[in-house]
């Protein structure tokens, strides 16, 4: 689901917490040694998630959040910020040119930058919490 997140937004609150569980507490935080990604240069988006976008070309990032049961992508456009929820069991994700997120028919590319490097270790974090959600192991029998 994609919701409008420029200012609070209950609905938001609402089915972010049914959909992917409450944020991770304090303590959960400082274990997972952070729950956030910095920020991705994004280079394409599906038209559903292309929303507001301006005929000339601009920068666009992104960046992510972990949740229990599932990730939030967070990204800006013109000045306003949307979020996308997906839970863990619709994730999919690609990495092969680009580093890309699926999930419903969307999808979002980020490009293999310096950014995409310093972010190795929490794409990392965000399988492992994967499979530990969905009870995968590395060879699922």
């Amino acid at each position: 689901m994609i919701f409008n997140t420029t200012y609070s937004n209950q609905d938001f609150d609402e089915e972010s917490a049914l959909l992917v569980g409450n944020k991770f507490t304090f303590l959960e935080r400082l274990k997972l040694s952070g729950i956030g990604s910095s920020r991705l240069m994004i280079k394409e988006m599906c038209p559903k998630l292309n929303l507001g976008k301006l005929k000339y070309s601009e920068i666009d990032f992104g960046n992510i959040e972990l949740r229990p049961n599932g990730i939030i992508v967070h990204y800006s456009r013109k000045l306003e910020r949307f979020s996308w929820v997906i839970p863990y069991y619709k994730l999919v994700i690609y990495n092969s040119q680009y580093f890309s997120i699926h999930a419903n028919g969307n999808y979002i590319q980020f490009l293999k930058n310096t950014n995409y490097k310093d972010n190795k270790k929490f794409i990392n974090k965000m399988l492992n919490l994967k499979n530990k959600s969905l009870k995968l192991s590395y060879y699922d029998y």
